[in-house]
Parts: structure tokens; C-alpha cells; sequence
């Protein structure tokens, strides 16, 4: 069967009305790094592993790809709600209203609904999925928490929980570790695929690595933040005044005194803008 037909035909049927809904519930102020264009990504890592995905049948093709544009621009829209570790279920409700809204059988999208609610099970218990529709969202979302994006995602939501400075870079470091035990263990036969993702995993393992380094020396607060401790300190500025990361590209020039700061902005730029 033809994967790149199936999955413009999938696109052409859902994309636009899967974006029209998500903009109608999840306002851009509540958790950017989360927002449209974090399952914007999530979806074009979802079509980069079904090329990795071995099925029973291809007659299983169509239908997979369809539940998974469904399930990856839906998986978080549940933050608008509760940016907890609730959030699956509520953006399970929120996924069940999108299907009666455009007319679509419930009891036809179970398992979309059941990746939903499922997807953030970060502890990974038990053996890998089998299910191929939450491995591959699961593993899709994980894929979209490494490299300067990983560091962007992991600082707003850990601080908008309440995760302090002080051990923000040590909750990182051990839970993007068992995202990326989790990926290798799922497709450990792809090597290409492998290392492509194993070098972002690196980039952010090495920044909050670097983070803890500085951490006992480092000064909250001050007008002048430097270093990978001041990357997440604007992080949490965007968070404490519910501002968007665009923000921070327009008052840039007061942050490029920094070599780090500046850097850091400089890729996350080049790596968002390959979306």
C-alpha cells in the first residue's frame, strides 16, 4: 500500500478541522510549548516512525494513520484544562466532543480515545506497548521533548508545576532518560532512525547536565541572567507572565550579552523553524 497516499488522504480529510478545533479550545497563553504547533511535530514524528512499523497487514494502514492525525493533534489539547498529569483524560473528553462534533462514531475511535488518556504514562510499566496506535503517539511525543525544543517543553511544564529551580534539571535528566530507554526498546532494529534521535536526546541531557553545574552558584532573580540557569529563568518569566516564546525573540537583544543565552535562542530558533 502506498503510505505517503494514505497519509495525504488522511491529511486532506482531518488536518484543518483537526487545527480548527484545537485553536478553538487551547489558548496560546496557557502553555505555549505545548500548544498547536507542539502537535504539529508530534504528527510529523508520528509519520516519520510508521515507516519503522511493521503490521500484521497492510490492510491495517489506513485506518492506523487515520486514528494517529486524530490522536496526535489531540493528545494535549486536555493542558487547556489541567496542565497536570490529568491532562490525558481531560484531552480524552475533549477528543470524544471533536468526534461528535464533526459526526464521527465513537465507538469507532476506542483506541484513539484510549491512546489519549494513555500516552503520558511516562513510567513505561511493564512490557513495551503492543498496540501500535499509542506506541507510535507515545513514542512521537517523547521524540518532541529532546534536543532545544526538549529544554523549551521540559522548563515551562515542570515549572508551571511548581518544580522548583533546584531540582528542575535532576527531574529532566531522570525522566527524558526513561522516554529515551523507552524509544530504543521500541525500535531498536531502525539504527538510523536510532541515532538521529539518540543525538537530540544528548543535547538535552547535556544542557541540564550543564544546568546542575551551575545551579550551586547561580543567583535567581537578578536583572542580568546568564548561562543555562538563566535559559530556564526566562523560561519560568514566560511562565509566571503567561507570555508567549515570541516574546522573548522581541526583547532578544537585551539577553545577547550572554554567549549562552544567546545560543540557546539561536538553535531553538533553527530547529523550530524546521516545522
Amino acid at each position: 500500500m502506498d503510505l505517503i497516499g494514505i497519509i495525504e488522504s488522511a491529511e486532506k480529510q482531518y488536518k484543518q478541522i483537526l487545527e480548527g478545533y484545537f485553536v478553538s479550545i487551547y489558548k496560546e497563553d496557557v502553555l505555549p510549548s505545548h500548544g498547536l504547533d507542539h502537535h504539529r511535530r508530534v504528527w510529523k514524528y508520528s509519520k516519520e516512525l510508521l515507516l519503522h512499523v511493521p503490521l500484521e497487514s497492510s490492510n491495517q494502514l489506513p485506518k492506523l494513520v487515520e486514528d494517529l492525525i486524530i490522536a496526535s493533534y489531540l493528545h494535549d489539547i486536555g493542558m487547556a484544562v489541567d496542565p497536570g498529569v490529568r491532562h490525558g483524560k481531560c484531552s480524552m473528553e475533549l477528543c470524544s466532543r471533536f468526534l461528535h462534533q464533526y459526526h464521527l462514531e465513537e465507538s469507532c475511535f476506542s483506541d484513539v480515545l484510549d491512546a489519549i488518556e494513555n500516552h503520558d504514562n511516562k513510567e513505561y510499566s511493564g512490557d513495551i506497548i503492543q498496540n501500535d496506535l499509542l506506541k507510535i503517539l507515545s513514542t512521537a511525543d517523547d521524540l518532541d521533548a529532546f534536543g532545544m525544543t526538549g529544554v523549551y517543553r521540559y522548563s515551562e511544564i515542570y515549572l508551571a508545576r511548581g518544580i522548583t529551580f533546584e531540582n528542575i534539571g535532576f527531574r529532566v535528566i531522570e525522566n527524558a532518560a526513561k522516554r529515551f530507554e523507552n524509544f530504543q526498546k521500541a525500535f531498536s532494529s531502525c539504527k538510523e532512525l536510532v541515532e538521529n534521535h539518540t543525538n537530540r536526546y544528548n543535547i538535552l541531557i547535556d544542557f541540564f547536565i550543564k544546568y546542575n553545574e551551575q545551579l550551586p552558584t547561580y543567583y535567581f532573580g537578578t536583572l542580568n541572567p546568564s548561562g543555562y540557569c538563566g535559559v530556564v529563568e526566562l523560561f519560568d518569566y514566560l511562565v509566571k507572565k503567561q507570555l508567549n516564546l515570541k516574546d522573548i525573540y522581541i526583547s532578544s537583544d537585551k539577553y545577547l550579552a550572554n554567549s549562552i543565552i544567546k545560543c540557546y535562542l539561536s538553535e531553538l530558533a533553527a530547529e523550530l523553524n524546521c516545522f
